[in-house]
């Protein structure tokens, strides 16, 4: 990483991108989230399901769908 850039990774407990602000995972994140689990898809699943329940217990949504389709429908 070269320096002054940010990465695209969740600060919490807002689950907004650090990098552009956006609700994370952003289109950057799940490119790199994709990249990193190449030959691991069922990983890549279980780790965005588990960030998903620590989103949730961050800030609970009166509808998690919205949340739930960023972190584990999209995979």
């Amino acid at each position: 990483m070269s320096r002054g850039r940010r990465e695209h990774v969740p600060s919490r407990p807002t689950w907004r991108c650090r990098a552009c602000g956006i609700a994370w995972p952003c289109s950057a994140a799940k490119l790199r989230l994709l990249a990193a689990y190449r030959e691991a898809r069922p990983a890549l699943l279980i780790h965005l399901a588990t960030l998903y329940v620590e989103a949730e217990a961050d800030r609970p949504a009166p509808d998690g769908a919205d949340r739930y389709r960023r972190f584990v429908g999209g995979a």
